[in-house]
């Protein structure tokens, strides 16, 4: 292990004292104890603290994955005893010979009363709705039938055109139990988006809405839903489910296909059988169809929501998002661990910004999941939401998707005191988990992620390849997981799964990101790293420049990106910024921005030009396409750069492109 040597910059600091310190018997710290004192009475292990714990769960791979297995009683054929026959990244084989099936587990979790409420519905379409574990069992099984009848089999693709809602829940159970593969995209993408994503894996089904509100506003997509039917000739069957104002010509209906006969059952599959397909965000190029078997799910999801989150059986989770977006799948996988889910459908700011936090009272919400967005947008106008709502049954508060800010930190801390864990995190639909985040083990700081996940080999490298720790290198996983991709679809010879994740360093997974680990291996999630700031050799972290933006207050929104000069020079470092209400941004603010970064970080980060935008484009979960406008701005082609069905704002492109500097082929 090195520090800070390469081209790694060096950490200005170690983080700050801790808003909530480690707990002083680790055995007595939730769910994650409970794995502890389990451990040492049925596996005679004894760990002090999270440390030891997390640094045998990457070095015994097969201890560790085989006492998750048996922790969690996985119901499933083990003929073999083995648990990694093959350590290699990627083609890593994990419990070879074993069969299972991740629906089963969420369909009938140990120990749930079937009259207690499995899934509670919160739609501004429709009345909310609640099922009981009972109710969706049957319901899953009556849908599974209808599958069945369309002549869905095993390896046959399901796809989704669908909202948040239960029978989207219900038809992906139903899929995966037949050992059928799925895949879905949000009814707010548009016909392009959902081609290049759902064309990839040729369904033979296809589940849609016809429509949907959002907010005041009714969305209708009866032509777009024409248009996707045209360029899915393999969809022979489109069912709709009743969710719009019009219907969708010649569609199946819901009750004709969940009004059948039960066919309750899960096919048991082998562990590495795909059950889904995710996409990436499709803001660099044509999105990744990754794929996800059950094994590495059901695994992962069971440990993570667990051991990190702290789930136990009655808890309600409740977390927005959307069906197009990883957290909709480890939502769903809430179920594992018999915690009821709150699916959230519409704007989830209407009719005011309080509204999630309204819903967390009303429910008894245990665990809520928020954006750094919303989160930050909170504390800005001055909202008290554990002062005006009864939150008491609320343990833990998760956040992920972008990073938080100290200052939103110390808002959730100040607001609900240390009663309350702050588990912030960082992951990825690749993994379609956490890497590094939080648990109820780990101190809370208001600068720094707790550190990695349990069974996860985090740790950054310098150019080199070589382990450093207080400085910035790229984000790496040293050793295999169980829900690493299983390929991406139609990627038969494995090289662009081998050129996204091993290029660089053969045999080590990079995930894409810049971070910086501390000597407590808590760390900072610094920008993506293929959206590296390169200022005469020294590198720069994007997200650097947002902490320092962020405290001022004409700046509402920036984003940042380097452009190389061809000829060897310095290039440009440009900054956009979108003012606040009643700002402007003239040379006052320019020359306040400039001295601000240029003392708190370094002569290296003062822009070399500060360009006004109404809005920063950011991808529907809230990233900035950085690369994008980076290479938008270099003279490609916006239409091959970014699908404009992938932004928040498909307007926020327009100012970027008057920036942008001349293509190649016109300078020549």
């Amino acid at each position: 292990m090195t520090r800070a040597r390469g081209h790694a910059r060096p950490d200005p600091a170690e983080p700050g004292a801790p808003l909530r310190p480690a707990p002083a018997d680790p055995r007595k710290a939730g769910e994650v104890g409970r794995f502890l004192a389990w451990l040492e009475r049925e596996r005679g292990l004894r760990f002090g603290g999270y440390a030891e714990l997390h640094h045998w769960s990457v070095s015994d791979l097969d201890g560790f994955w085989s006492a998750i297995w048996d922790f969690f009683e996985v119901r499933g054929n083990r003929p073999d005893e083995r648990v990694l026959a093959d350590r290699r990244m990627p083609g890593a084989q994990w419990f070879p010979g074993a069969t299972l099936n991740y629906a089963e587990h969420a369909v009938t979790p140990p120990g749930v009363d079937g009259r207690a409420p499995a899934v509670l519905a919160c739609s501004q379409t429709r009345e909310p709705l609640a099922l009981s574990w009972a109710e969706l069992g049957d319901a899953v099984a009556r849908v599974r039938g209808g599958l069945r009848r369309l002549g869905v089999r095993r390896g046959d693709r399901v796809a989704a055109y669908l909202p948040n809602v239960p029978e989207t829940v219900i038809a992906y159970l139903a899929t995966v139990s037949l050992g059928a593969v799925w895949a879905a995209c949000a009814p707010e993408l548009g016909v392009r988006a959902v081609l290049d994503r759902l064309g990839q894996v040729t369904p033979s089904v296809l589940l849609t809405v016809s429509g949907y509100d959002y907010g005041a506003r009714h969305i209708d997509r009866v032509n777009d839903v024409a248009a996707i039917r045209a360029g899915l000739p393999s969809a022979v069957h489109v069912v709709e489910v009743p969710y719009g104002r019009e219907p969708v010509p010649g569609a199946i209906p819901w009750d004709e296909l969940a009004g059948g006969p039960a066919e309750p059952g899960h096919e048991r599959v082998p562990f590495d059988h795909p059950m889904a397909v995710l996409f990436s965000s499709g803001t660099t190029g044509k999105p990744k169809a990754i794929v996800h078997g059950h094994g590495g799910l059901l695994l992962e999801h069971l440990k993570n929501h667990t051991l990190s989150w702290d789930l136990r059986p009655g808890d309600r989770f409740m977390w927005f998002t959307t069906t197009s977006w990883m957290v909709w799948n480890t939502l769903v996988s809430a179920l594992l661990r018999g915690a009821t889910i709150v699916l959230l459908d519409g704007d989830p700011a209407f009719p005011g910004l309080d509204r999630q936090w309204e819903l967390a009272e009303e429910i008894g919400v245990t665990f809520l999941g928020l954006s750094p967005a919303f989160i930050a947008t909170c504390r800005e106008r001055g909202l008290n939401p554990a002062r005006s709502h009864d939150l008491s049954a609320l343990r833990q508060i998760g956040a992920a998707g972008s990073p938080l800010s100290a200052d939103a930190a110390r808002w959730i801390h100040d607001e609900f005191g240390p009663e309350v864990l702050l588990n912030v995190g960082s992951g990825g639909t690749d993994v379609c988990s956490g890497i590094v985040q939080g648990n109820p083990l780990l101190p809370v700081r208001a600068d720094a992620i707790s550190g990695p996940c349990l069974g996860v080999a985090a740790t950054a490298y310098d150019d080199e390849g070589r382990e450093i720790v207080g400085g910035t290198g790229e984000l790496v996983i040293t050793a295999p997981m169980p829900s690493m991709p299983l390929g991406f679809w139609g990627d038969h010879d494995g090289s662009r799964l081998r050129a996204a994740y091993f290029d660089r360093f053969p045999g080590v997974w990079r995930h894409g990101d810049w971070i910086r680990f501390h000597t407590d291996r808590s760390c900072v999630v610094v920008g993506r790293s293929d959206a590296t700031l390169n200022r005469g050799g020294v590198r720069l972290g994007t997200h650097e420049f947002y902490d320092e933006l962020a405290d001022v207050p004409e700046v509402s929104d920036s984003l940042v990106v380097h452009l190389e000069d061809p000829g060897g020079g310095a290039g440009r470092l440009v900054l956009f910024v979108v003012p606040s209400a009643g700002a402007v941004v003239d040379d006052r603010l320019r020359t306040t921005i400039s001295t601000r970064l240029r003392t708190s970080l370094s002569p290296r980060h003062s822009p070399d030009e500060i360009v006004a935008v109404d809005s920063i484009p950011r991808t529907r979960t809230g990233k900035r396409l950085e690369v994008p406008i980076k290479r938008l701005l270099q003279g490609a082609d916006p239409d091959e750069v970014v699908s404009v069905d992938s932004l928040a704002d498909p307007t926020s492109l327009a100012a970027f492109r008057a920036v942008a500097v001349p293509s190649t082929k016109e300078r020549r």
